[in-house]
């Protein structure tokens, strides 16, 4: 796992707070940096889950060498309910989920998930379902430019998405050197120094794994299995995903913007009172040390939430 560094994995121990005789779940087990530490903190009981099959052989050792507190789940953590149910668990005392593509992911070639290194144009996390390249190939041009804008919130989409259509009708696109160069030959040079090509890549990877609505499943699930004092933990990278976050978060901490004492809402009475506090008001940033040492850190957000005692 030498690859491997886990974002901000003080600050998420220090949020988590995980004790003795606890039972946890890392969502996103990917490496396992975030499982070793939680695993290292306290005498607990942890379940990781990941939907990417590699990742779940990556943790073999670790889960032997755990003797029996730990124990490797493949699926989605949107779907932890029924994961853990079906194991027999109803409670949780804590929930980290590490948002979006993991460092194995985009250091395999072979995955497709990066512009930097030439591959099948793939992206796909359970290495099945269509590909990034059944998209690019398929996709009418006004879907296509709408899943740019969307996802990946690029402003030339329009024009990257006629270049693509008009592309494929010579031969189709297969790797994701072949979408990169088609990228490039349309993009002007961002003076920030970000790659012309991260958007659409961005765009592409979080439609093939549909990753914004299983923010907002694991989310759901993550609240429900919280018992009293139980923690959710969830660091994201880029703003569609913090977004979700963030209104999750204030939402269920009853920090939503206040209605209209005119809307129809405000007839019902005095809202109920929230189910959990927020722990981290504003979402923390990594240091700048950690930025320097791992560049990928440098777009991180951490938000948590605790469940009160009396929800």
């Amino acid at each position: 796992m030498s690859g491997h560094l886990p974002v901000m994995l003080q600050e998420v121990l220090a949020s988590l707070a995980p004790r003795n005789g606890g039972i946890y779940v890392d969502g996103t087990f990917g490496g396992g940096g975030y499982s070793r530490a939680i695993l290292g903190a306290a005498d607990c009981t942890l379940f990781a889950i990941d939907r990417d099959p590699d990742a779940i052989a990556r943790g073999a050792a670790l889960a032997t060498a755990c003797s029996g507190r730990l124990t490797l789940v493949e699926g989605r953590f949107g779907e932890m309910l029924d994961l853990l149910g079906n194991r027999g668990v109803t409670r949780l005392d804590g929930v980290v989920l590490d948002l979006g593509v993991s460092s194995f992911q985009l250091d395999q070639a072979e995955r497709g998930f990066s512009f930097r290194a030439d591959g099948p144009l793939d992206m796909r996390m359970e290495k099945s379902g269509p590909s990034a390249a059944d998209l690019v190939n398929r996709l009418p041009e006004a879907e296509l430019a709408t899943l740019l804008w969307e996802l990946g919130e690029e402003r030339h989409s329009r024009r990257i998405a006629r270049t693509i259509v008009a592309a494929r009708r010579e031969a189709p696109i297969e790797t994701t050197g072949q979408l990169v160069r088609i990228i490039h030959g349309v993009m002007p040079r961002d003076p920030s120094g970000i790659d012309s090509a991260t958007r659409s890549f961005q765009a592409l990877r979080l439609k093939v794994n549909d990753e914004l609505g299983e923010v907002e499943r694991g989310l759901a699930a993550a609240a429900e299995l919280l018992g009293p004092g139980g923690r959710l933990v969830v660091v994201a990278f880029h703003s569609l995903e913090d977004r979700i976050v963030k209104r999750f978060m204030q939402n269920a901490a009853g920090r939503s913007p206040g209605a209209s004492r005119h809307a129809p809402s405000a007839m019902l009475g005095p809202a109920a009172k929230p189910g959990f506090r927020l722990i981290t008001t504003n979402a923390q940033r990594p240091g700048e040390a950690e930025t320097l040492a791992n560049p990928r850190a440098r777009s991180a957000r951490l938000r948590a939430l605790e469940k009160l005692e009396t929800a």
